[in-house]
């Protein structure tokens, strides 16, 4: 009984409950792979609009998943989503010297914690 009044309650509070999406995106010289772990964004907008980007002149694939794989470099956490109250953490695969500018973004843009791996 414990548990599931603890389950429901955090159903309640709108927070997503292992919801990611991993965002690989193409181009010419282009080779991107990120995923977001969602904390705070209501499920249907989370899948909606925060795992749909337009990336103009990119093959974008989309894969929901239930949590972030292994073998990110870098993991910025609590990353805040412009504008807004919602929270998620963000997995960077692919070239770890790219953390040397995503690092000062997420830390300040992001108002998040960067964590390498």
């Amino acid at each position: 009984m414990r548990v599931v009044l603890l389950l429901g309650l955090y159903l309640l509070s709108g927070l997503a409950w292992g919801e990611a999406c991993v965002v690989h995106s193409q181009a010419e010289r282009l080779d991107v792979k990120v995923c977001q772990q969602n904390r705070s964004i209501p499920p249907n907008l989370f899948r909606s609009g925060f795992c749909q980007p337009q990336l103009q002149g990119q093959k974008v694939e989309v894969a929901f998943v239930e949590q972030c794989p292994l073998g990110a470099y870098g993991v910025c956490r609590n990353a805040r989503v412009g504008g807004t109250p919602y929270q998620q953490d963000i997995h960077y695969y692919g070239v770890a010297s790219d953390a040397a500018y995503l690092k000062p973004f997420c830390e300040r843009q992001s108002r998040g914690v960067w964590m390498a791996r």
